[in-house]
């Protein structure tokens, strides 16, 4: 992350994430900056897209996008599973998952485990209008914790697991390996469904590889979905979906459509046709999840 100064005046952010290519944002102004013992926690309020949230220099939510990706990673697994009551979030320290879970009524306990305390402080302060008082619901329990070592050490179970991690690199990178997947399954209820971020495929093909490698060697139904998400630069973002119970990628539209009026959602991304859609692959998303699948096949 540069910042660097025009003869107007105006001040841009460099992001630098994926080699030869940037994002630059106007900013308006750094409303916090401070190293946290695990990362460094920035936020700045910008032209385009409000407060914008960097760790390490990595854009990881804004108010006027955060919908394009809370609603997807948490709508589809919930309304597909359709009675799920035990959700748990790794990561997701802004508390946008955690919000858009939490209208869903008939969860009855909502665990987040985040590795950085100093994130739900400054969450806290500055992202009210993402995670709008969430942290108060009395369905949710705070673990600050390691998420590979609450997963290797939980008895805990669930339905529905949310993966709302950072890139593979620093703290997250523990997050994208087989043997947390494989504790993840663990702490799932028969039938549940496990979603995961992994990155934008047009810049990180290897990591989501990687991901339906190991979940097409631990669940009958491996796979992933997409949305788009603006500050996410490369088009589409693959989410993992990865459960033993195949039935949940098939429930029809309908009978989506009935679970989305009952919960009574107000969504500006998600819809029951868009959920059914996400799982269609454009062609070189598919060719990586495919080669994925097929070496995991040829290896057991």
């Amino acid at each position: 992350m540069s910042l660097k100064r025009e003869d107007d005046g105006s001040v841009w952010m460099h992001e630098h994430l994926h080699t030869g290519f940037s994002t630059t944002y106007r900013l308006e102004e750094t409303l916090f900056d401070s190293n946290t013992p695990h990362q460094r926690l920035v936020v700045g309020r910008t032209e385009a897209f409000g407060n914008v949230v960097w760790l390490d220099g990595v854009t990881q939510v804004t108010e006027r996008d955060e919908f394009c990706y809370h609603e997807m990673l948490a709508h589809v697994p919930i309304l597909a599973h359709g009675m799920a009551k035990s959700v748990l979030v790794i990561g997701g320290g802004d508390g946008g998952m955690a919000e858009e879970v939490l209208k869903h009524k008939s969860v009855e306990k909502l665990v987040m485990v985040e590795i950085d305390a100093g994130v739900i402080d400054f969450a806290r302060e500055h992202l009210s209008s993402i995670n709008k008082g969430c942290f108060d619901d009395q369905r949710f329990e705070l673990v600050i914790a390691d998420g590979k070592d609450f997963a290797a050490t939980s008895e805990n179970r669930f339905d529905v697991i949310i993966v709302d991690s950072t890139d593979p690199v620093g703290p997250g990178e523990v997050l994208f390996t087989r043997s947390f997947y494989s504790d993840c399954k663990r702490m799932l209820n028969d039938g549940g469904v496990l979603v995961t971020q992994n990155g934008v495929p047009w810049f990180q093909s290897d990591e989501l590889h990687n991901t339906m490698f190991n979940f097409a060697n631990l669940f009958a139904d491996a796979g992933c979905y997409l949305t788009v998400v603006p500050t996410y630069a490369g088009g589409f973002m693959a989410l993992g979906w990865g459960t033993d119970n195949s039935n949940l990628r098939a429930v029809d539209e309908a009978t989506l459509q009935a679970r989305f009026e009952a919960v009574d959602l107000n969504c500006r991304y998600y819809n029951p046709a868009v959920h059914k859609a996400a799982f269609a692959l454009p062609g070189f998303i598919a060719d990586i999840v495919d080669k994925a699948t097929q070496q995991a096949d040829e290896t057991g």
